[in-house]
Formats: C-alpha cells, structure tokens, sequence
C-alpha cells in the first residue's frame, strides 16, 4: 500500500461566500488525485509549533506559537 498526504487550506470570502465554496475546494481536490489512480481516506488535523524567531538583536522578535494543518490522505495499492 503506498500514501500520499497533501495539505488542504480553503480560502473563503466571508463577505460573499458561504463553507460551501470549501467542500467545493476540497471536492475538487479530492477529485483531481482521484482521478489520478489514488483512493481519499481521511482529512486530519495536524499541529505543530513554530519556534520562536529572537530577530536581530530582539529586534521584531515574534514568539512561538501552535499552528495547525489540515491534511488530505490518499492511498493506492501498489
């Protein structure tokens, strides 16, 4: 069995459009690696932290923070 995981991030203009324009987006996705021989399994949310960068000296220094990801998996039988 072999996977692939792709990274999901939907874009959305809250002030035209509804989460619809985001299953269409994910749809889409789904559709393209379909299409190309691979088999959707799951959305997961992936986190992580992003290290804290000091600047130069302190200057514009930004702290760490938890980002999280969206990732599509996909799997194919080899």
């Amino acid at each position: 069995m072999e996977y692939k995981v792709v990274p999901f991030t939907a874009t959305l203009d809250q002030k035209k459009e509804t989460t619809r324009v985001v299953a269409e987006q994910l749809e889409k996705l789904i559709t393209q690696f379909t299409n190309q021989g691979w088999e959707y399994i799951r959305l997961e949310s992936v986190s992580t932290y992003v290290q804290p960068d000091p600047g130069c000296f302190g200057l514009g220094a930004k702290p760490g923070y938890m980002a999280s990801y969206q990732m599509v998996v996909f799997s194919k039988s080899v």
